[in-house]
């Protein structure tokens, strides 16, 4: 080693960690509170702050899957809805086959009846995202007008083949006996199953921040969203993640269909293409691509009643979305 190399000083100032943006999540909490005088009672307050908490659960388990294939695969899917459709198609099926286990006043035994559908809905809405993916978008990946309009055909053909199955008109769907009605806190009175709904989509939530932030596989997908072309350098096949990743959020789609039909309490071929709608605002919201801004924006849509101003002040404030992907 020469003497002007070891002459050279060392950095030992440690790389700063990036701070975490709090000011979009408290948007959440001081809406609300916000909201509070505007309704003039407490208990009122309470009960529609965890209604709208549960919606907004239930929308960012729809849309996460979602933002998460447009910001890996650059795919604007607009057959989403589809998934979401069929979720709640195949959770209403499977739940009237478990008719006895519905009708019991045991909460245990409607969890029963209510899990095993989701999965359910879970398993045959990723099966069919697998086929979409490999018929509808890989011959029109890169091209985004070519995805709107194939995406957009193919949620048409699936609503036209779920009225072949199921039929055109609405199927009720019940909540399950135990589930029905509300707790009473006082004088606010909760929902039992809008509880539930909040639960679900905190064990999602933590599920895929889990994934994505602790695991090799949520490092790879993160770094794709970031820059695939680096990743792709390294040797790993990011286009591998693809189909699992699609698959992933078909599946996301098809447990919020499952929620939303119960939410509604009733399931139409159109749903899907309803809450289209809704969960674009979300993702544009939250930053595409952008699983913790899919959530924060959920849980706004959620808490207000006018969807498309919200979605006009954020992107005044923030036009790349409440938490932007760096390379979007």
């Amino acid at each position: 080693m020469s003497a002007t190399t070891a002459a050279l000083p060392v950095s030992t100032t440690a790389i700063p960690k990036a701070s975490f943006d709090w000011l979009p999540l408290a948007l959440v909490p001081v809406l609300a509170l916000l909201a509070w005088p505007l309704i003039g009672s407490s208990p009122t307050w309470v009960t529609l702050t965890v209604a709208g908490l549960a919606m907004g659960m239930i929308v960012f388990i729809i849309a996460s899957g979602l933002t998460l294939v447009f910001g890996l695969m650059d795919v604007l899917n607009f057959g989403h809805g589809v998934f979401i459709a069929l979720g709640a198609f195949v959770a209403t099926s499977v739940l009237g086959w478990m008719a006895d286990w519905t009708a019991s006043d045991s909460l245990w035994r409607n969890l029963a009846a209510i899990f095993p559908a989701m999965l359910v809905a879970m398993a045959v809405a990723g099966a069919v995202g697998y086929a979409f993916e490999r018929v509808l978008v890989r011959p029109v990946y890169g091209q985004h007008l070519k995805q709107i309009l194939i995406t957009m055909g193919g949620m048409i053909i699936g609503e036209e083949l779920i009225k072949v199955v199921w039929g055109p008109d609405m199927i009720p769907l019940p909540l399950p006996a135990a589930l029905r009605g509300a707790l009473i806190f006082g004088d606010a009175a909760v929902e039992k199953f809008r509880l539930v709904a909040v639960v679900i989509g905190a064990v999602v939530l933590i599920a895929m921040l889990f994934t994505l932030n602790r695991t090799k596989l949520g490092l790879l997908i993160r770094a794709g969203v970031q820059d695939r072309e680096m990743v792709e350098s390294l040797g790993y096949r990011i286009r591998q993640l693809f189909i699992g990743v699609f698959i992933a959020g078909s599946a996301l789609a098809g447990i919020g269909g499952a929620l939303w039909g119960l939410y509604q309490q009733g399931v139409v071929p159109q749903m899907g293409a309803r809450v289209n709608v809704l969960i674009f605002i979300v993702i544009i919201i939250g930053g595409l691509g952008s699983t913790f801004g899919c959530f924060v924006g959920a849980l706004l849509v959620g808490a207000m009643f006018s969807n498309i101003g919200l979605m006009v002040v954020v992107l005044l404030w923030r036009p790349q979305g409440l938490y932007p992907v760096t390379n979007r």
